[in-house]
Parts: structure tokens; C-alpha cells; sequence
């Protein structure tokens, strides 16, 4: 059987001495599995070989890549919050109220039981404040403006969402 070395491109011959897996020239070993060796001018580790291979390589690495931005992205979002709320400081925090209503009690209660500095207007007693809580669409009160946005009457769940990272327990 005549095979030409992948390496050094020597011809074995029939007289040759070494063993049948071993070029007798380079003394470097063939294909170890016993199979057929590569094509002429087909070197392994070739461009043609590269070829062979296909996108899978490069899939891996997509589909990692991807896992990596997936998995991590709810750790980034987790960092933007706690950022916001502790290196801000707490929005501005209106009540428009009157001395009598019971709803408007639990606001303030609410406010202080949790540290929440706020300004309150009353707007029985000031002509400004009413016309303001008139912009606002206030029908009622307690109105609470937080930072843009307006809570109409005492809602607790809103409250707590608008000033989550500010409201203890």
C-alpha cells in the first residue's frame, strides 16, 4: 500500500522499515485511526478544514454571549433602582387637606409614621391653594401631589409605590 506522508509529502515505499503508522522520513505519525489521510495539498488545520467546521463554534459563542445579557440584565436593573433611590434625594411631596378630614389625618399619620417631609396647603384657609388643587382636578380631599404625579383621596398601595424607596418597612 503506497501512502504519501500528510507532513513532509514522502512517498513510502515497499522496503520501508518503519512501522505502517509512521512516515519513515519524518517519523511523524499518520491518521491513528487508521483512516484514509487527507486530500493532496489538504494539510490538517487548513483553511478546508476551518470550513468544515461551519458557524457551530461561533454559535456557541452567540448563544453564551446572549445568556450572559439575558441572565444579567435583571441584576443592571436592580443596580439602576437602588441607584435612584439612594443617591437621589425624595420628590416633592404635596398634600392639599383641610383640619377636619379623616382621610387627610391617615395622610399625615402615613407621612410621618414613614419620614416623609411634605408641604401641606390647606385649602379652606387659602384662596391660592384651592386654585391650585383646582388645577390639579381635585373634587376632594386629600390630594398628594408626588413629584408629577397627583393621588386622588388617601390611597395607601400609591402612596407606597410613588415613594417606595423612601417608605420604611
Amino acid at each position: 500500500m503506497s501512502r504519501i506522508c500528510p507532513h513532509c509529502n514522502y512517498a513510502r515505499q515497499a522496503d520501508d522499515k518503519a512501522p505502517d503508522w509512521q512516515c519513515p522520513a519524518c517519523e511523524k505519525a499518520y491518521d491513528k485511526a487508521g483512516g484514509a489521510l487527507p486530500p493532496e495539498g489538504r494539510q490538517p488545520g487548513s483553511a478546508v478544514q476551518a470550513e468544515r467546521r461551519g458557524f457551530g463554534p461561533w454559535l456557541l459563542v452567540l448563544l453564551a454571549f446572549a445568556a450572559a445579557f439575558w441572565l444579567g440584565r435583571p441584576l443592571l436593573q436592580q443596580t439602576a433602582v437602588a441607584g435612584d433611590g439612594a443617591a437621589g434625594s425624595p420628590p416633592e411631596v404635596r398634600l392639599y387637606a383641610t383640619e377636619w378630614c379623616g382621610y387627610c389625618k391617615l395622610t399625615r399619620q402615613f407621612f410621618a409614621a414613614n419620614g416623609i417631609q411634605y408641604v401641606e396647603y390647606d385649602i379652606e384657609k387659602s384662596s391660592d391653594a384651592l386654585r391650585e388643587h383646582r388645577k390639579l382636578g381635585g373634587n376632594g380631599v386629600p390630594l398628594i401631589v408626588v413629584g408629577d404625579e397627583v393621588v386622588k383621596g388617601w390611597n395607601e398601595v400609591a402612596l407606597r409605590r410613588l415613594l417606595q424607596p423612601w417608605v420604611r418597612g
